[in-house]
């Protein structure tokens, strides 16, 4: 399979869930990962990213937030907040609940997610070869892209109910994931390093960047064994769909008495990378 690299068929290591979000971390730094540098420009609508700001903060994991909740995540001052959350409420994306002050997503934004995720080929094409994978290896197979900070999962199938952890369509995977490390180590380094100047101390060590970059080169895969969470293990494959969609990652997945590091560096790489043969398009 032509990709990234002149991969030697090897699979690689998982991604970790996202924590659940700490309300006491300086905000002005949390924002800055979120947000690109795109102020710059006069094309540039200020308030229309303040408020899609304010819906990414409603994460796998956070069912509700109040203004000050999300003055904090946001860095945003708490009248400006205010004046998002009515606006967003009044247009369906957020709902209020009167009995705790704070507000949790709207059916609008399930119609926005379903819109593209109903037009998304290379989702359709993968399900297939994901449902065998995980029916094989009895792990957690996803299917991510970029979304300015983290990895989102577009598709999500898990092969054993012995599986605690269930990440569903939607989840947030952090760029330390396998998934999120297949990612970085796939762009130019240049434009590695500018990604990761950006989110500054979210982002990866720059050791575990270069450890992603060195793994993909010599196998094709990355990998994160027990360093998301010490019990899971997990590897992930980038590729350039063929549907000229973009990147994607596909990851597999699961707790180390299921998935050892001996067995997933072999038979669950290789059949990994075997699923992702199908779907790429090409370097």
């Amino acid at each position: 399979m032509q990709s990234f690299s002149d991969r030697k068929r090897i699979p690689h290591p998982a991604s970790k869930p996202d924590e659940k979000l700490a309300l006491s971390q300086p905000a002005r730094r949390k924002r800055a990962a979120v947000t690109g540098e795109g102020g710059a420009s006069p094309d540039f609508i200020t308030a229309l990213a303040r408020g899609l700001d304010v819906l990414r903060c409603f994460r796998h994991g956070v069912n509700a937030l109040g203004n000050l909740d999300l003055a904090r995540l946001t860095g945003l001052p708490k009248p400006t907040i205010s004046r998002i959350t009515y606006t967003l409420t009044e247009l369906g994306y957020l709902r209020y609940h009167p009995d705790t002050g704070k507000y949790s997503p709207g059916y609008g934004v399930l119609a926005l997610g379903y819109g593209l995720l109903a037009g998304l080929e290379v989702r359709e094409l993968a399900k297939a070869s994901m449902t065998e994978l995980a029916r094989q290896t009895g792990g957690a197979v996803a299917l991510g892209a970029f979304d300015g900070d983290a990895m989102t999962y577009v598709e999500a199938v898990h092969g054993s109910s012995a599986l605690y952890l269930r990440l569903p369509v939607g989840y947030r995977a952090s760029l330390d994931s396998a998934m999120g490390r297949a990612y970085l180590a796939s762009l130019p380094e240049d434009e590695c390093a500018a990604l990761a100047a950006r989110m500054g101390e979210a982002a990866p060590d720059d050791a575990v960047i270069c450890r992603a970059r060195a793994e993909l080169r010599e196998t094709g895969c990355c990998f994160a064994i027990g360093e998301w969470q010490s019990d899971i293990n997990a590897v992930a494959v980038p590729f350039a769909s063929l549907t000229g969609e973009g990147v994607f990652v596909m990851s597999c997945g699961g707790p180390a008495s299921l998935l050892s590091e001996a067995e997933l560096r072999g038979r669950v790489a290789q059949s990994l990378a075997d699923a992702v043969e199908g779907l790429a398009g090409g370097a």
